[in-house]
């Protein structure tokens, strides 16, 4: 169905971001705009993701000029629920970046290029065209890089230059790999691409642009062995723009990945088979490299990398049942991981320190929010019937069927792994007495009101939405169920592009 409002997503957060340009020098307005910016945006998203659960894909052609000759735009399940979840964690980070984001920091800009960030994601969700898929994933970089180096501390540098260096390197990778699909089907539209890149003759060919996008997509989403940027930049802001960035950055790769490998590049045994082999490594290598880390920025980053190998695992399976999974652990880990760093951030002000071996008796001080903190841990791990649960069931259920072993194995040993480092990180941090030759953080007594709800309603609204996810997963799985049927049979994507009846 054509409708020229859903860019709404896009447009809204580029005028938010240029408003906010507006108050550079006014910290309290930008931080009271952002956060009814988020609201607002939150709103949009909802009203776009009803409307295409209700009456089903919602396309526009830029300057009316039909597909594939122009621009298109297309609001389908995946794409709206994923800009949904974006307009969830941006709320979040926008409550808790108005008490925990220095002002110094407010008024280089921080705020306009938050709203920036998402307006990018939201364009990379949206879009039905390679190259402007790359160039959203542009906006993000440059967004991204802008927030990483905000505060100009040396360990921000260091971690933002190795950053933007590995992501530039899969921007050229995606580049190339555009350049050679407009040489092989004369096209850039997704839609066109699909119907043209199988009739072309010359296999080896596609197979070598496929293997572009693997690793363009695999840089951008720390698919193994091509994530050692991640652990190295993710720790190095403060918690607000960690936050953001574990939860949505590299899922957005992600998101390319399953975009191209089930529309563009599809029934290759090949890739399937070395999409199954690096997920597997993926996981255990970021299971194991949790372990040996003491500093709890890099515990999750190291995670981050471990989970990202659940959502490969789905793809390279490529079956309705391993997708819903995918789909599942996707719209789980995007709530927890953005959550997870705001925890992480708090824990830190609370011992003074970010490295585990010297904090420690949090149980003990602060009970209620140890509890409070427990919920998005534990549905990290995936206790059941936490939200991390249900899609690993999902995932290993089709490895099986498909006698994927290899897979089922990684997956077990790699939630094995992830319930060993939340063991470890609860022990340290929450039942073992604090060291006395640490460090002391700042007592929650001492916080003011304002800081006490800046910090404490995005935590509560996540773990909500994390538990919502796991309690009332046959919604989920009901959500997951047909983003995973649109996967496996694009012709109705295909169709509502083209025009096709």
């Amino acid at each position: 169905m054509s409708n020229p409002y859903i860019i709404l997503p896009i447009v809204f957060h580029m005028a938010a971001a240029v408003i906010l340009m507006f108050c550079w020098f006014q910290p309290r307005v930008q931080k009271l705009l952002s956060i009814l910016f988020s609201l607002i945006g939150l709103g949009i998203s909802v009203w776009l993701f009803r409307l295409v659960w209700h009456e089903g894909f919602q396309v526009t052609q830029a300057g009316n000029w039909d597909a594939p000759f122009g621009i298109s735009f297309i609001a389908d399940t995946l794409g709206s629920t994923l800009g949904l979840l974006s307009s969830i964690s941006l709320l979040a980070v926008s409550i808790f970046s108005t008490v925990s984001m220095r002002e110094e920091r407010i008024k280089f800009g921080y705020f306009p290029t938050l709203h920036f960030l998402i307006m990018g994601l939201q364009g990379a969700f949206l879009t039905a065209d390679i190259f402007n898929l790359y160039v959203w994933f542009e906006v993000v970089i440059i967004s991204s890089f802008v927030l990483l180096t905000l505060g100009g501390k040396k360990t921000q540098l260091e971690g933002a230059l190795k950053y933007v260096s590995l992501n530039l390197l899969a921007s050229t990778f995606f580049l190339i790999g555009i350049a050679l699909v407009y040489g092989l089907t004369g096209s850039l539209n997704l839609a066109d691409v699909a119907i043209k890149i199988g009739a072309v003759e010359n296999r080896g060919l596609v197979n070598m642009t496929a293997g572009l996008f693997l690793v363009a997509f695999g840089i951008k989403s720390a698919l193994f062995p091509m994530y050692f940027w991640l652990p190295a930049s993710y720790h190095t802001p403060p918690a607000a723009i960690s936050a953001i960035f574990a939860g949505l950055l590299t899922k957005v790769g992600v998101y390319a990945m399953v975009r191209m490998f089930t529309m563009v590049f599809i029934g290759d045994t090949f890739m399937s088979i070395t999409l199954s082999g690096l997920a597997a490594l993926t996981i255990i290598s970021g299971g194991l490299g949790a372990i040996r880390q003491q500093h709890l920025g890099k515990i999750f980053g190291y995670l981050i990398i471990c989970h990202i190998g659940f959502l490969f695992a789905g793809l390279g399976i490529f079956t309705e049942l391993a997708l819903v999974g995918t789909i599942f652990y996707l719209i789980h880990d995007i709530v927890v991981k953005t959550n997870l760093f705001i925890v992480a951030g708090l824990m830190n002000k609370l011992t003074g320190s970010p490295f585990i071996k010297e904090q420690g008796g949090l149980y003990a001080k602060y009970p209620l929010l140890s509890l409070l903190f427990a919920i998005p841990l534990f549905s990290l791990v995936g206790i059941p019937p936490l939200s991390g649960f249900w899609a690993k069931v999902y995932l290993i259920q089709a490895s099986f069927e498909t006698r994927e072993f290899l897979l089922v194995g990684s997956i077990i040993f790699g939630s094995f792994l992830t319930l060993w480092v939340i063991a470890k990180v609860w022990s340290e941090s929450f039942w073992k007495d604090k060291p006395e030759a640490s460090s002391s953080g700042k007592p929650w007594s001492t916080f003011s009101t304002k800081e006490k709800w800046g910090i404490l309603v995005p935590i509560m609204f996540l773990s909500i939405v994390s538990l919502y996810i796991g309690l009332a997963a046959e919604n989920i799985i009901s959500l997951a169920s047909r983003i995973a049927a649109e996967l496996m049979d694009p012709s109705a994507y295909i169709n509502s592009i083209l025009g096709m009846k």
